[in-house]
């Protein structure tokens, strides 16, 4: 690794001292100076784009040509006529202006090779071409060589440090709510320009009088000769693994249509060697778009999650078999309607395999280490279905509609062994549905005065059931906790079990809970925006929230082992702290209501915009539980303020400061038990309250094209008062929690650094993370404080040659210190990667990947690699088909290895990962 990283930059260097600069001014006939003006030089002797530049606010531009070469220059800006020029380079530097003047002609100036990149107000325009080396397969390949755009971990798009909120192609909605659907299917040789939005607003008619500034989108335009035709391509493959009985294969075929009245895109997935179009994390985070009308008024509340929470990603899994089904259309019968939508249906089966050390840091709770083996299998069936229509009869109203459903089929059986209580076994499943629908209208009065309404409705509904199969000696049901770590305690479930009053004269616990959580909330706002003067406006807002949750349990004992009805109700004897007994059926009512009304100042002063805000809001909360009810209403008033500093169009400097409150949902109100897992009990707190937080964010932008330099920066502090807590208590591994309002604060300061520049061929970028928190942590009757500090660096290196192999050098280092009570513990993690791509003889190619991960907590240093490769054959760029194979865990890596810090213990974790295989497939482009 040592060698690739100083080969790489000595190339960096040779590239460097190899070049010369062209630099001078760029200025109208009567000697103003050209903002964004463009400048291109084109090889003669190859007729290759060479470089680009564009010039600054003060009309300046710099370029890098080689030495010795001969170049033809074309020089641009929008209304004026482009300027060509061939010059000739030598040794030195050299010093040129240019002088443009006016384009009174109506005929089309036809320029020989296009800008890799413009700028057009809030719109960043890539010619994707340029970026291109012919490796490139789908969009993602092509995004991750945009300046200023990145892939995070996650698969998502960001931009500037903000996560891209809306994908279309040729203008139209394509799988609206997740961008990965977009950036792993579409094909790279589709793909004709990117143009980034800022400031997006999807409602032109609020685009003035709204806060946009961290809203992106992103526009893909197809090249030419790909509307009114099919497009795409059909991926077949097969491979083996090494157990002979493991047939793999691969079958996806990715189809586009797009005309200007509709399009259609189909996406489908049938495989099982571990890539799946979307993972069962995604499609439970697919939100469709939505966006709720509250998200600005100072109020987050919680309708929580009873899902599955063990969703394991399909790189994690030892085995997984996925299928995908995915349409989106829209359909524009008139210039007025627009209609759009999107079913996807998500089938997904792993089997998974982990194995983990854990140390309890707290030595006053007395739990020994514990090792764990722990085998599952997760099969989860998603459908998700959208429509969406918007009305636009003309420029004053907009009408829009959107409803989701969503509904799935999901289990987890799980198979656990453990060094402190045993073999242990369980079973989640849950089918939940929602429906959540979105009404808005927008109706612009006259050039001054505008009015929106944003109405949405979900209704939900989730029925998690659990089922736990324990062992049990009923000989030995009174002979306390064994003291030695080194040997299975099959009583250390005992004093859990007699507090939850179980039957204890059976050969094992098979304990059962039914739950059901039934939400339905209605977010609705109606807002007046008065526009007093072109750079000033006022907006006045009226909203409410209304929410009802439903929560119903009840914890039984099954008194055979073959799981039939034969059940008793548990009755426990678990004491809440306070003298009350609490018992194994919840009955709960929670609802909450809030009414508020909020005004905004937007005024703009040279480079200055200030917005300054409140909102007054008025609470309501009640919950019903057994016939007593128990409410909460106040008053409270929420401040805002924002202000910005425009340096320049594409440099700026935003602070923003907000006051939120928040509230929790009805499982933390529910006062008798719950069982999150066998291990894991908790009980609710009826008279929870609210908990408030101060928010303070400042944030750097800078997009320039002049000196091919990025810099994104940001940092946020956070101050939670009044917080919602868990107070944990151990017997032994088996905790019990509960949830209570404490007065201490937490505090949290988070920032982040990207720096990018390009040096000719060279990109480079260096990120930077820091995370510091402060903590209250609860057991019993002991507060203690977390100190936790996280610190990671990413320098990245990679090359862009059109014609040559590219390699991209990735270093990633990260330190997290956390001081637990009397106990500190840190975690270093050094993870080198490189990635190589070629694309040969116009037929030929090859890409891989390889990264070193080793974490070190100062107990243990465990390390593990991965590395794959693909090779392919097409006969050209244009031919129809191509041949590849690929290869997946060459090294044959058993297990990731991690490590991890939790609120009372250190974990080492081993997840078991597929062994090596290769697959050969066959791909029919359209």
């Amino acid at each position: 690794m040592k060698k690739i990283i100083l080969l790489l930059c000595l190339l960096v260097a040779g590239n460097s001292f190899s070049q010369i600069k062209l630099s001078g001014i760029v200025k109208d006939s009567i000697g103003n100076p050209l903002e964004l003006a463009n400048i291109i030089a084109i090889n003669e002797t190859t007729s290759a784009l060479e470089s680009y530049g564009i010039t600054d606010s003060d009309g300046k531009y710099l370029i890098a040509l080689g030495k010795n070469e001969k170049y033809k220059l074309q020089v641009s800006y929008v209304g004026m006529k482009t300027f060509n020029d061939v010059i000739e380079t030598k040794e030195a530097n050299i010093t040129k202006d240019f002088t443009l003047a006016l384009d009174n002609s109506l005929e089309a100036v036809e320029l020989t090779y296009e800008m890799p990149v413009t700028i057009k107000g809030d719109t960043i325009v890539y010619n994707a071409d340029s970026f291109k080396n012919g490796s490139e397969r789908k969009l993602e390949d092509v995004l991750e060589k945009l300046p200023g755009v990145e892939i995070n971990d996650s698969g998502q798009i960001e931009v500037e440090g903000n996560r891209v909120q809306k994908i279309t192609v040729n203008g139209k909605d394509f799988f609206d709510g997740d961008s990965k659907l977009a950036t792993q299917n579409i094909p790279s040789n589709a793909v004709d320009k990117i143009e980034v939005l800022r400031n997006f607003s999807e409602v032109g008619q609020l685009r003035s009088v709204t806060n946009n500034q961290n809203s992106v989108a992103i526009n893909i335009k197809l090249k030419e000769g790909k509307e009114n035709f099919w497009f795409g391509d059909v991926t077949v493959g097969a491979g083996t693994a090494p157990s002979p009985n493991d047939e793999l294969y691969l079958v996806q075929p990715k189809l586009f249509y797009y005309s200007p009245k509709y399009s259609v895109n189909v996406i489908g997935d049938m495989n099982n060697i571990g890539e799946p179009a979307l993972s069962n994390r995604d499609v439970r985070s697919f939100g469709g778009g939505f966006r709720s009308p509250s998200r600005d008024s100072g109020t987050n509340l919680n309708l929580g999650n009873n899902g599955l929470s063990g969703l394991t990603s399909a790189q994690n899994a030892q085995q997984v078999e996925s299928k995908l089904l995915a349409t989106n259309f829209s359909y524009s019968p008139n210039p007025a309607l627009d209609l759009s939508g999107f079913i996807i249906y998500n089938t997904t089966r792993l089997n998974t395999r982990q194995e983990s050390f854990i140390r309890y840091t707290d030595p006053d709770l007395g739990i020994p280490d514990e090792e764990t083996t722990n085998t599952g299998r997760e099969a989860s069936d998603q459908g998700l279905a959208k429509l969406s229509l918007s009305y636009k009869p003309n420029a004053n109203n907009q009408l829009d509609y959107d409803v989701l459903a969503r509904l799935s089929k999901d289990e987890e059986r799980q198979a656990e062994l453990s060094s402190v209580i045993g073999t242990t076994s369980q079973l989640d499943q849950v089918t939940p549905f929602s429906i959540n629908q979105n009404l808005n209208y927008y109706y612009t009065l006259n050039e001054n005065n505008i009015f929106a309404l944003e109405a949405q409705h979900l209704i939900r509904d989730e029925d998690p059931f659990y089922n736990a199969f324990l062992n049990n000696d009923p000989t030995n049901n009174d002979n306390g906790i064994d003291d030695d770590p080194n040997t299975i305690d099959e009583d250390a479930y005992d004093e859990t079990a007699e507090q939850l009053g179980l039957n204890r004269d059976l050969d094992f616990y098979r304990l059962g809970q039914n739950r059901q959580v039934k939400s339905n909330q209605l977010d609705a706002k109606i807002d007046y925006y008065n526009i007093i003067n072109p750079k000033s406006n006022i907006s006045f807002t009226l909203g409410t929230i209304l929410s009802r949750q439903d929560f119903n349990s009840d914890i039984f004992q099954f008194l055979d082992e073959t799981g039939s009805n034969n059940t008793q109700a548990i009755n426990p004897n678990i004491d809440d702290g306070e003298g009350n007994v609490l018992g194994g059926v919840n009955d709960t009512q929670y609802n909450f209501s809030d009414i508020y009304l909020a005004t905004r100042y937007n005024v703009r002063t040279g480079k200055f915009t200030f917005r300054p805000g409140l909102s007054v809001h008025a609470y309501g909360n009640q919950n019903i539980q057994f016939g007593e009810t128990f409410e909460d209403n106040f008053f409270r008033i929420l401040p805002e303020f924002e202000a910005r500093v425009q340096f320049k169009k594409s440099e700026s400097l935003t602070f923003n400061y907000r006051m939120n409150n928040q509230f929790t949902d009805v499982t933390s109100i529910a006062e008798n038990i719950v069982l999150n897992s066998f291990d894991a009990i908790s009980f609710g707190n009826a008279e929870l309250q609210n908990g408030l937080s101060h928010v303070l964010s400042l944030n750097y932008r800078s997009f320039n094209l002049f000196n091919n330099t990025n810099v994104f920066a940001g940092v946020t502090y956070n101050n939670n008062i009044d917080q919602i807590r868990r107070d944990a208590v151990f017997s032994n591994v088996i905790s019990t929690g509960t949830f209570f309002n404490s007065p201490f604060a937490d505090e949290s300061l988070s920032a982040f650094g990207s720096w990018q520049k390009r040096f000719g061929k060279i990109q480079t970028r260096l990120f930077t993370r820091f995370n510091y928190s402060l903590q209250n942590q609860f057991i019993g009757d002991r507060q203690s404080v977390n100190e936790n500090f996280t610190q990671t660096y990413r320098p990245e290196i990679r090359t862009n040659f059109r014609e040559a192999p590219n390699v991209r050098l990735r270093y990633t280092y990260t330190v997290r210190d956390v001081n637990q009570g009397s106990r500190s513990t840190q975690i270093i993690t050094n993870s080198p990667s490189v990635r190589f791509d070629a694309y040969i003889w116009d037929a030929l190619t090859f890409v891989t990947d390889y990264a070193y991960t080793n974490q070190n907590d100062g107990v243990n240093s465990d390390s593990f690699q991965r590395w794959s490769a693909r090779l392919g054959y097409r006969k050209d760029r244009d031919a129809k088909w191509e041949f590849e194979i690929r290869a997946n865990n060459i090294l044959n890596i058993d297990a990731n290895i991690s490590n991890n810090i939790g609120t009372f213990s250190v974990r080492n974790d081993a997840v078991f990962l597929q062994p090596r295989f290769v697959t050969f497939r066959v791909i029919y482009t359209l």
